[in-house]
């Protein structure tokens, strides 16, 4: 069987297919995958169709959308290269965390796959992005990521930031202002339930000690260890 010539709408949406699966351990929807490359939800359903006839997803109108071997294989390989781009942007270019994104989905469609190599060599081959999530190995393989969300947590736990969501850049930059990055240390001092929100105490070298509030929709955009 010969395999379909791949575009970027191909590349696009089963990227994103397997960092939903990745972040959530779930699904995503029609609209979700809509909103997410900011296209029109009407038109999903027929692009997720002809990802299924080329052998990328195993779909049916209505019905849960999962990625084939084929579809694996792509996204993975997406996935790598828009996390090695957004690190090699903030590492050598001093791009911050909220602007990688953006300019990641343009540039992995474009650059080849022997500069994206010497880009991770030149890097150090490294394990994560600027957002601490895990950049697949040449093979294909990619590490584990043991966690949870800083909301499951309770009152008194005390935790290590391990990953940020990239969704929304206002996001990132508001988690920056508070000093809430990667490796950043917490402990829940409070949660407010009916309110949404939660109290936690950001520690930090030379730093101190700071009380910081955060929405549910914060809390739960950030991966943290398991102590």
């Amino acid at each position: 069987m010969t395999t379909p010539a791949r575009g970027t709408m191909t590349e696009d949406y089963l990227r994103v297919i397997w960092k939903a699966r990745e972040w959530s351990g779930g699904g995503i929807t029609t609209n979700e995958i809509a909103a997410e490359l900011g296209v029109v939800a009407s038109s999903v359903s027929g692009n997720l169709s002809k990802l299924a006839r080329d052998g990328y997803l195993d779909y049916e109108p209505y019905g849960p959308i999962r990625l084939s071997a084929l579809g694996e294989t792509v996204a993975v390989r997406m996935v790598r290269r828009h996390r090695i781009i957004e690190t090699y942007l903030v590492e050598v270019h001093g791009y911050s965390w909220d602007e990688v994104h953006a300019e990641a989905e343009v540039l992995e469609h474009a650059i080849s796959d022997r500069l994206l190599e010497l880009w991770d060599d030149m890097l150090g081959n490294p394990m994560q992005d600027p957002h601490g999530d895990p950049i697949p190995r040449r093979n294909g393989t990619v590490a584990p990521t043991d966690g949870r969300r800083l909301h499951e947590l309770g009152v008194g736990e005390s935790t290590t930031v391990l990953r940020v969501s990239d969704h929304d850049p206002e996001l990132l930059r508001f988690l920056a202002d508070l000093g809430v990055v990667v490796g950043t240390a917490l402990r829940v001092q409070a949660k407010h339930d009916f309110a949404g929100m939660m109290t936690v105490i950001r520690s930090a070298p030379g730093a101190g000690d700071r009380s910081i509030e955060l929405a549910t929709l914060a809390a739960n955009s950030i991966w943290v260890g398991l102590d």
